[in-house]
């Protein structure tokens, strides 16, 4: 078992020096020159974790603890592997990845019932969990970095108007639908901010409650309603429509599906707005650890297959932009958050399940740093017609949402 080891590490590690040690206690390096990391196999099971199924093995045998960082943090192993799958692949990784391949249209089959337990899966966990370590609004998705150096708050902030401005909310009283609506935070920004009313769909009950009870405090429980509903069960029409981070869990055989809701949804001068991870390398497949641990059912889609399906749909695809290292950096605060609330998440949990989340969030982050994902925002209409002819209109709503903060905020702080 050592010896294929051996042959299969020297093979993978291209890049950079990754430095071994076994079960008898004794050490192997591999590669050469920077960056560097260490890994220790505690066991024979870890051992063939490295040789078997890497893909789903490696994160278990981190989380049982067979396998542990050796001379340096959980990043800096999982960014070198990282580095060598992007530069040639572990030859297990080529073949299991080619089987995923073959199978997403099954792994992905996301009906109403099993979509439901995909959601509940991850977003019906203790909601404590989630506010150590998002923002104060719990934004669970790719926040905007305007200038780079914003708090993660600021930064959440700013992608709500970003989207927003998108929206193209330009009078009080628009009816906007946000489909995968989370703990509520963009529609209660929306109401608030721009007078619009709101109904939030999601499939998470924790997320509903959260939602519900959050629109009772703002006061804002009259100008926003939460459902407990799949978007596939739509009927009613929209001036807007918003789905952010809810597209990564369609499924690809549902996306004509989603399109063609998201069209069924819009009055016909109506504007959507869609924010979703992507990748930028072409149609894939899920991680096996990933899809089995954190995200069943799900998928970071390519643009070039998002896309057909948007053709297909009928819809005009008004605008597209994509974001490429915001996610990085908004999933770095979460991860350094988490750190810093490590014991308290144990307490919730154990032990297995912060290693399983710390795996989790330092494959994302580098995932958007070393393998090519992205997030993007496509604004879609269902008329030529419906946006002005340049987007000098997103700038100028951005200004001035920025201009209402800032005012708000010296009002504020004048009040003591």
């Amino acid at each position: 078992m050592i010896r294929l080891l051996d042959i299969f590490l020297r093979l993978f590690i291209r890049r950079g020096t990754l430095r071994v040690r076994l079960p008898d206690g004794s050490y192997r390096s591999y590669g050469s020159g920077t960056p560097t990391a260490g890994v220790h196999l505690r066991n024979e099971r870890a051992v063939r974790a490295l040789l078997v199924n890497p893909g789903l093995s490696f994160g278990e045998a981190y989380m049982d603890d067979d396998l542990v960082p050796l001379d340096g943090p959980l990043y800096e192993l999982v960014e070198l592997l990282m580095i060598n799958a992007v530069a040639g692949g572990h030859p297990g990784m080529r073949l299991e990845g080619g089987w995923r391949w073959l199978k997403r249209g099954v792994s992905q089959f996301n009906p109403e019932r099993r979509s439901r337990r995909n959601v509940a899966h991850h977003y019906d966990l203790d909601g404590r969990l989630y506010s150590l370590f998002l923002d104060r609004d719990r934004q669970y998705s790719c926040a905007y970095f305007v200038h780079g150096d914003e708090t993660l708050e600021e930064a959440q902030e700013a992608k709500k108007h970003h989207i927003a401005a998108k929206l193209k909310l330009d009078r009080p009283g628009l009816r906007v639908l946000d489909i995968g609506c989370g703990w509520g935070g963009m529609a209660l920004t929306l109401a608030r901010d721009y007078g619009v009313t709101v109904t939030g769909i999601t499939l998470s009950t924790e997320q509903l409650n959260e939602a519900r009870s959050r629109a009772e405090s703002a006061g804002l429980a009259g100008q926003v309603e939460f459902q407990l509903r799949d978007y596939r069960t739509l009927t009613e029409t929209y001036d807007r429509v918003v789905s952010v981070g809810m597209f990564e869990h369609v499924g690809v055989g549902h996306f004509e599906t989603y399109f063609g809701a998201i069209r069924d949804a819009l009055v016909p001068d109506g504007v959507a707005l869609v924010h979703s991870i992507g990748r930028m390398d072409g149609p894939g497949a899920t991680n096996a650890w990933l899809e089995k641990y954190i995200f069943p059912g799900g998928y970071s889609p390519a643009l070039s297959e998002t896309l057909a399906a948007v053709e297909r749909s009928g819809l005009w695809m008004t605008d597209c932009e994509v974001l490429r290292l915001h996610y990085a950096r908004t999933i770095e605060h979460w991860r350094r958050r988490f750190a810093a609330n490590r014991d308290t998440v144990a307490s919730m949990h154990d032990e297995r399940f912060c290693r399983m989340f710390e795996l989790y969030l330092c494959g994302s982050e580098l995932a958007f740093r070393r393998q090519g994902h992205m997030n993007f925002q496509l604004q879609l209409t269902r008329r030529i017609d419906a946006v002005p002819f340049t987007r000098d209109y997103l700038f100028e709503a951005e200004r001035a949402a920025t201009e209402r903060r800032s005012v708000a905020e010296s009002k504020a702080a004048s009040l003591g």
